[in-house]
């Protein structure tokens, strides 16, 4: 062998500089697993702005002859080398680099490799956390900059920095085992300190991360609040407001701290929006309102089709025909261009207005009347029209005088109180004049007669009862004060957005607020005309109002401590005799009851609306996560709580067992 071909090799222990291209990986390294992308990116970062802080360790590569090849095994420190190779793509540096390393002929590599990978023991995260902060505070580095030189995202020092910067003495019990991580990532939400010593005093048994982010935000609003969605966070910012941010979990665009500031921005833009539409639509008021007023005891008017002018008219044709014409075009196409997609925007909205003048109301009720705008639920802008007042109402000067009639506003945000005139006609005063000339006795004896022969006659007429009975609904409903019904019968109507927030707003209860202003619409203004009125009708329509105004009385509301529960038992047979699907009307979402019930109940709801693999598979989750998962894997489901579940009429045997469950799951962890 000649002179040239002998490698000479370094002394066991002897520090050399190997150029980065004569470095292998061992085959004796214990790390089998590769090294992830992310923990290679962090050694090229760190290397970068502080070079390699450990040597690596190596060995002579040798042949089949034991002849060094001139290369080196990476015993120790194989994600160093790679990260160098990342460099060397990224041309920071050559492929020639000399790196640093240790010779180790003496000890078995395999063995040395596991123990650099075993006996070791990583800082607390507390250190860490702090070691970050030190780094901001110390030296001015920002986030941007850490997360360079550590090879982290800037997002995951935010969060260091977050955990870096809560009070000591709860760092002290995280160090000693007295908190956990996810605990003090609750605590994290705030750098308030002092809140968040006083927040951990409160704490009972009950220390849930989400205990704690509750405690630590109850002062506060969610993004999601209907108030900082209808303002939006940028006019909210921009008014000098501050939001709050959770690092550590989905804060759906954190917490607006100065309520004060998003309260006065919402009537700002209330009462903005209500007199806008004042002078718009020449309403002689409009009152900005965070709620619809259920309880404002005026009256309502409606608007009433209108034809439409010749120009409107064509108008609406043309633009319904390139509607059309658009649709034909592109029925095939699965994405729609973007100007395609505008134009049927553009179009939506025209027709959409056009239509809405074929509804107007009477110039005399916009010239007393006024209107509602609300906040919906939904952070939307809502806007009820035509209610006048007592001292505006002309027309009544009686109105609401007489408590008949005078029932709580229904659901849907429509209104349940009248929408025409309440006072008797000429037939009512004429038949006054006559009874003048009999004394008060005689009249009581003859019409207690009348109203006997009434009695036999319409029993024997079930039709001219519905249509007598659909008479004094109709006069009670949709008529303030008129006290025009013969029949003893009183509507007792329930208002369900006191008992569901956000119910009017639905689809079902707007779907029952168009429907109920369709009949507002058609009643005649004077009531003594109501009786023609519902005669008049074919027997389907009358039949479809006397249903209307029936099923406005339905009260099938369970309150705590209910004392009619043979009424809610007529309720589930109601429910079966109409065939009652809430499939159709409700679907189980994290507000409407994921969120609002136990883990124990979301799993259960799991596991029959879809697998016991699918509960098991989110058993582990938190409550807020699993809720979220639980919403999505019954969102194809026909998933219903046992509450509004429809039994068959001979389908009773498991009712004890529901009931039970139905107890247990409304002990909510809200």
């Amino acid at each position: 062998m000649s002179a040239k071909s002998v490698e000479i090799i370094p002394a066991s222990g002897t520090e050399v500089l190997i150029p980065l291209n004569k470095l292998k990986k061992s085959p004796n390294n214990a790390r089998k697993t590769p090294h992830s992308e992310a923990a290679i990116e962090g050694y090229a970062a760190s290397i970068a702005a502080k070079g390699i802080l450990q040597d690596l360790v190596v060995e002579p590569e040798l042949d089949g002859e034991g002849t060094a090849t001139g290369f080196y095994l990476v015993t120790i420190g194989e994600g160093r080398r790679l990260a160098q190779l990342l460099r060397v793509k990224r041309k920071e540096i050559k492929k020639t680099e000399p790196i640093r390393c240790i010779i180790d002929t003496a000890n078995d590599p395999h063995e040395i490799s596991l123990d650099e990978n075993v006996t070791r023991e990583n800082m607390h995260p507390a250190d860490q956390f702090e070691a970050f902060r030190r780094l901001a505070e110390e030296r001015g580095f920002g986030a941007e900059e850490i997360a360079a030189r550590f090879g982290v995202t800037p997002h995951v020092v935010r969060q260091r920095l977050r955990l870096g910067a809560v009070s000591p003495s709860l760092i002290e019990l995280y160090r000693d085992g007295d908190l956990t991580l996810e605990q003090l990532m609750a605590f994290a939400i705030t750098d308030d300190q002092a809140r968040q010593e006083s927040v951990f005093e409160r704490l009972s048994y009950d220390r849930d991360a989400s205990t704690i982010r509750r405690l630590l935000t109850e002062t506060h609003v969610a993004a999601t609040d209907r108030r900082a969605r209808f303002v939006g966070l940028e006019a909210y910012i921009e008014a000098g407001g501050t939001i709050l941010r959770d690092l550590f979990t989905e804060d759906r665009g954190g917490y607006p701290e100065d309520v004060a500031l998003l309260d006065l921005l919402v009537t700002a833009r209330l009462s903005r929006e209500a007199d806008a539409l004042r002078a718009a639509e020449g309403w002689k008021w409009t009152e900005p309102r965070l709620d619809f007023p259920h309880a404002h005891g005026l009256r309502r008017a409606y608007p009433h089709p209108v034809e439409l002018s010749a120009e409107d008219q064509t108008a609406l044709q043309l633009a319904q025909t390139e509607f059309d014409q658009l649709s034909e075009q592109h029925q095939t196409v699965e994405e729609l261009p973007d100007e395609v997609d505008a134009r049927f925007g553009e179009l939506e909205s025209q027709i959409e207005q056009l239509e809405a003048k074929r509804q107007a109301y009477d110039a005399s009720d916009v010239a007393r009347g006024g209107a509602f705008v609300i906040l919906n639920h939904d952070g939307t802008l809502r806007i009820e029209r035509g209610f006048i007042r007592p001292e505006d109402d002309k027309s009544n000067p009686e109105a609401g005088e007489d408590g008949d009639g005078q029932a709580s506003d229904e659901e849907g945000g429509g209104d349940a109180q009248a929408t025409r005139d309440g006072e008797g006609g000429e037939e009512e005063n004429e038949e006054e004049d006559g009874q003048q000339r009999l004394s008060d006795t005689l009249v009581r004896d003859l019409t207690a007669h009348r109203t006997l022969g009434l009695r036999l006659n319409l029993s024997g007429q079930p039709d001219v009862a519905v249509m007598a009975v659909t008479h004094a609904l109709a006069a009670q409903i949709f008529y303030i004060g008129a006290n025009a019904h013969v029949l003893g019968i009183q509507p007792v109507k329930t208002d369900l957005a006191t008992h569901a927030t956000g119910i009017e707003d639905t689809p079902p209860g707007k779907e029952w607020s168009d429907r109920h202003a369709n009949w507002a619409r058609q009643m005649p203004r004077d009531v003594a005309k109501l009786w023609d009125f519902v005669v008049e009708l074919d027997h389907d329509s009358r039949m479809a109002l006397f249903a209307h105004c029936t099923a406005l009385t339905v009260n099938a509301v369970k309150l705590p401590f209910d004392l009619r529960p043979r009424a809610l038992a007529v309720a589930s047979r109601l429910a079966g005799a109409v065939a009652l699907d809430m499939t159709g009307y409700w679907r189980p979402t994290g507000q409407s009851y994921l969120g609002r019930v136990t883990k124990a109940c979301i799993l259960e709801a799991v596991r029959e609306g879809v697998s016991e693999v699918a509960a098991e598979r989110i058993s582990g989750m938190k409550k807020t996560e699993m809720a979220a998962a639980a919403e999505q894997l019954l969102a194809a489901t026909d998933w219903l709580p046992p509450l509004l579940r429809t039994a068959k009429m001979d389908d009773r045997v498991g009712a004890p067992d529901e009931a039970q469950r139905n107890d247990f799951c409304s002990q909510a962890a809200e």
